[in-house]
């Protein structure tokens, strides 16, 4: 028996490297897409940005409280979309973005103005300030009794 280079009617030849590039630029495109849809788009991706930052910024506040001995302030101004951390740290979130707080009255400074004091052993008054768009939101959590600053997904009141 010799071997014949040709082939049998019927053989399966397989695929090309076009139409496995073509499938697999699809999938990568759907797979953005429900991505997205799935994250609010732009502005979930800007709701999350704007949250991991805040966190940032809050554990910076109680690592400066616990390094130089002296209690930090973290201020946030709902209404005007501000906020104050130490070492003048400061931001704004987008106007795109709706921002509460809650936390101790007594040591808001002015009405309409949240503010979360960490003291030197790492505690803090606590609180929290949630960011909202649409139908998502994130919850920054602080602890009062630790000063932990934590992230989670927040529920959208309608």
């Amino acid at each position: 028996m010799s071997y014949s280079p040709r082939l049998r009617a019927g053989a399966v030849h397989g695929f090309t490297l076009i139409e496995i590039l073509i499938v697999v630029t699809l999938i990568a495109a759907l797979t953005l897409v429900l991505v997205g849809a799935m994250n609010g788009g732009m502005d979930g991706l800007k709701l999350r940005s704007n949250a991991k930052k805040l966190v940032a910024e809050l554990r910076h506040a109680r690592a400066q409280a616990i390094s130089t001995g002296t209690v930090q302030r973290f201020t946030v101004v709902p209404e005007q979309r501000t906020w104050t951390g130490a070492k003048s740290h400061a931001g704004t979130f987008p106007k795109t973005l709706d921002v509460t707080f809650t936390g101790v009255r007594q040591v808001q400074a002015r009405e309409g103005e949240g503010v979360i004091l960490f003291f030197e052993d790492g505690a803090s008054t606590g609180g929290r300030i949630q960011l909202r768009v649409k139908n998502a939101a994130w919850n920054v959590d602080v602890a009062w009794l630790t000063g932990e600053v934590t992230l989670n997904r927040g529920e959208v009141e309608r």
